[in-house]
């Protein structure tokens, strides 16, 4: 007792191995996942076909139907030896048999499988691609289960079971957060059948196809550059390299650390100018700067790039128990603490260390000092409310104006940004940001007094104090109504 799984190949009879006809020839009967594939009508004439079409028409889901499948395939195999076909390759996009493996192992029953021809090669044949350049295989409903597809932009892509309109819409939305819009691609319908149609339209209209039916399928060619996470650590390794570039092969983690920060701070200045296209290309800057460190690591194998993803990626989800777990949270405020529980459960912080311990000294001053702030008002070292901080901003202001000598002056002008910084955490401000942008926009009205000084022919220097204040006045109004 047992099974035999056959594959049908993609289409006509034509596609089937001589070992699966010669099966066939002398069976008496077959179970057919599906009898809407073009090889049904020519299998041997005697032979009795039992399909499961009509399961589709009852069941809620896919799965509920191949489970429903599977259960009745074990029932026929426990007592007599069954052959079971398939479309395709058995082992390409064929759940039942995964399934039907699993489930015959329990019960110790074999399972022979028969290779067929899949889809794969004559979609390969269609687009004129040899699949050993590299080529990746999904699913189309599988890959549809992801917010993020798990996809190499630099080898082509195909994807199987595109079989409605409403898929290919799914599914050109998820692919067009790695693709462009107007990425060329192909649909395939039928794909190997006498009546094989390639569509090569941009992937925003896949959607449009009139063509789409069970037997279409998505061939995505890989993008025109280079574009993925390996190849930018290629890349870096190639500069690390002995044949690479003298400069980067003499840094160190140490050499690059003014660098990191200095990209960071781009990154920042990005933000704040809200310049979409200085923030792509100062982010790949940040970007280079991390797996330059990680190439590093992985020479002195101290820890690998694979080792950077997977730790962040694994923290994620240990820190977002609500997410990927069963904790339940009401709002923002409570994720947060239970972030800083996690945190805390996970370094096996002891009772006896500072509250304080943790904070980088390398933070800029103004976004530390936040930090310090509120680390210790959570056990209730601050004011009682925002009035208390108004009046220390006042006593320290006085303070630092009686300050005497240069130490005191210093002294005092710290305490007072000090208080400053927890006022700031009071009123819901982050600090550094604050100052980052009043920075910007004195920038930019400081610089439009200039132009218009300079189209009036007035120099500045020779400018009374009234005259630049009626000049940044009218600096501010003009920025305002841009």
């Amino acid at each position: 007792m047992g099974f035999v799984v056959v594959g049908l190949g993609p289409g006509n009879g034509r596609f089937l191995t001589r070992e699966v006809w010669e099966l066939l020839s002398g069976a008496e009967i077959v179970y057919l996942r599906t009898a809407r594939h073009p090889a049904v009508a020519e299998l041997p004439a005697h032979v009795q076909r039992v399909s499961f079409d009509y399961l589709y028409d009852t069941a809620d889901s896919f799965e509920s139907v191949y489970q429903e499948i599977v259960a009745r395939l074990l029932e026929n195999g426990r007592y007599q030896d069954v052959i079971y076909a398939v479309p395709g390759h058995p082992d390409m996009g064929e759940f039942t048999v995964t399934a039907l493996r699993e489930a015959a192992a329990h019960e110790n029953l074999p399972v022979r499988v028969l290779p067929g021809v899949s889809f794969v090669e004559p979609m390969l044949t269609a687009v004129s691609y040899d699949g050993l350049d590299g080529v990746q295989i999904f699913d189309a409903l599988e890959l549809l289960t992801y917010k993020y597809p798990p996809t190499n932009p630099d080898v082509p892509l195909i994807l199987g079971q595109v079989y409605s309109r409403l898929i290919a819409s799914e599914l050109k939305i998820l692919l067009m957060t790695v693709y462009p819009d107007e990425h060329e691609v192909s649909l395939v319908h039928g794909a190997g059948t006498e009546t094989e149609l390639v569509e090569t339209i941009p992937l925003y209209a896949i959607d449009h196809s009139k063509h789409i039916d069970h037997l279409t399928s998505l061939f995505v060619p890989a993008l025109p550059y280079k574009a993925s996470l390996p190849s930018l650590a290629e890349t870096v390794a190639v500069l690390r390299s002995p044949e690479g570039c003298p400069w980067d092969q003499e840094q160190t983690p140490q050499s690059m650390r003014e660098g990191l920060l200095e990209e960071v701070y781009e990154v920042l200045e990005a933000i704040d100018a809200e310049d979409p296209n200085a923030l792509c290309e100062e982010l790949g800057d940040v970007l280079y700067h991390l797996v330059m460190q990680a190439q590093m690591g992985s020479e002195t194998e101290d820890f690998r790039l694979t080792d950077v993803i997977a730790g962040i990626e694994a923290k994620l989800k240990r820190r977002h128990p609500h997410v990927w777990g069963d904790w339940q949270v009401a709002n923002s405020g409570e994720v947060v603490r239970n972030w800083e529980m996690l945190k805390q459960a996970e370094k096996g912080r002891k009772t006896a260390e500072s509250l304080l311990d943790g904070i980088p000294l390398a933070l800029p001053a103004l976004a530390r000092s936040q930090k310090i702030q509120s680390r210790v008002h959570k056990v209730g070292f601050d004011w009682p409310d925002i009035h208390g901080v108004y009046e220390k901003v006042q006593e320290e202001l006085a303070e630092l104006q009686a300050a005497t000598t240069e130490e005191e002056k210093m002294a005092e002008l710290g305490d007072l940004l000090f208080v400053i910084v927890n006022l700031a955490r009071w009123l819901g401000v982050d600090a550094e940001s604050a100052l980052r942008e009043a920075n910007l926009r004195f920038t930019k009205r400081f610089m439009q007094v200039e132009r218009l000084a300079a189209e009036r022919k007035v120099n500045l220097k020779q400018m009374s104090l009234d005259e630049l204040e009626a000049l940044w006045q009218e600096a501010k109004q003009i920025l305002a109504s841009e």
